[in-house]
């Protein structure tokens, strides 16, 4: 039962009841409810806040999953990036070296992408740097399965020429066993006859009788036949697979040497002499490999017995003057 009010009017020492007045019921009605209104807006927010709806449960276990499959998606990775690595690492150091071919180096298997920020787009969300990571990862593994891919198309292509190429790769001495009179420098610092400095010695000083024969040591094709003021009489034969021979001091050229004639292994391409800047009758000879000379003496296995092929490394390793 609601209080009643009464007002005192000491004028008449009397109490009148006090009546409410109709406009002041409808504001406090009012008012209650904008506060009832209010309180139920407030549970709202607090419900939402700390009770997911329906949908947002699904949408929430929805990306969990799709964060579970990222990760199983990164691991997987690795472990193709790991059986990537074994597959690399065979290519060069057995297939590559079986068929004399230069090692693919890391540099380019494992370049990254520089440059504009190809991912920017992935830039900007919760997870961006999972995603960021993996698809940046996923692009590198491409990138190097496609070079192992043409790697071993190289390699395939080496097989399939296995017989053209050992035929092509410098392999006998230029002037034969028993033609020769000595072997007289090898590969390394010398001390050139002429010009009394130590200097690099890029070939093999092989002495004989003047008008000794001179072969080529692999199938190729003459690049160069003519006169030089260092070397004099020189040919140049470019074997391919990375090969490249050099003659030098020549007394004459052999009558169908010139440039552009293909030769195979043992045809005759000159004669010793002593030509150019040369102290004796010798034959200078060089074996390069990719535009590097190295040392001629690796490369006389279709001539030298074990028991000769030492022989011929202890004298080369000696010391001493050149004769260019």
């Amino acid at each position: 039962m609601a209080k009643v009010k009464y007002h005192y009017n000491p004028e008449t020492l009397s109490y009148s009841r006090i009546q409410k007045k109709k406009g002041s019921v409808i504001w406090i009605s009012f008012l209650f409810l904008l506060a009832f209104l209010l309180t139920s807006f407030l549970g709202f927010v607090v419900l939402i806040n700390f009770f997911d709806s329906p949908k947002e449960k699904a949408m929430k276990r929805e990306l969990e999953n799709m964060k579970l499959n990222y990760e199983l998606l990164a691991k997987k990775s690795e472990q193709h990036v790991h059986r990537l690595e074994e597959l690399e690492d065979r290519d060069n150091t057995i297939y590559r070296q079986y068929f004399e071919a230069e090692p693919v180096s890391d540099e380019i298997r494992k370049a990254g992408f520089g440059g504009v920020n190809r991912y920017k787009s992935l830039e900007g969300f919760d997870n961006s740097t999972m995603i960021m990571n993996l698809t940046k990862n996923m692009d590198i593994l491409s990138k190097r399965i496609v070079i192992q891919s043409k790697s071993l198309d190289d390699i395939v292509r080496m097989a399939e020429n296995k017989e053209e190429m050992l035929a092509s790769i410098p392999a006998i001495q230029p002037v034969k066993k028993e033609e020769l009179t000595r072997m007289a420098s090898g590969f390394g610092m010398r001390m050139h006859p002429i010009l009394k400095i130590r200097r690099m010695h890029e070939g093999m000083d092989f002495t004989a009788k003047p008008g000794t024969p001179i072969y080529a040591s692999g199938n190729g094709v003459i690049v160069r036949a003519s006169r030089s003021p260092s070397f004099g009489n020189v040919v140049y034969i470019d074997h391919g697979y990375g090969y490249k021979t050099v003659y030098a001091h020549m007394k004459k050229f052999a009558k169908n040497t010139r440039k552009g004639k293909k030769v195979k292994r043992g045809d005759l391409i000159g004669y010793v002499g002593n030509t150019g800047r040369s102290s004796a009758p010798h034959l200078h000879y060089e074996v390069h490999r990719n535009g590097k000379p190295v040392n001629p003496i690796y490369y006389y296995y279709g001539d030298l017995s074990p028991k000769e092929f030492v022989e011929m490394q202890n004298v080369a390793e000696q010391e001493g003057q050149s004769l260019d």
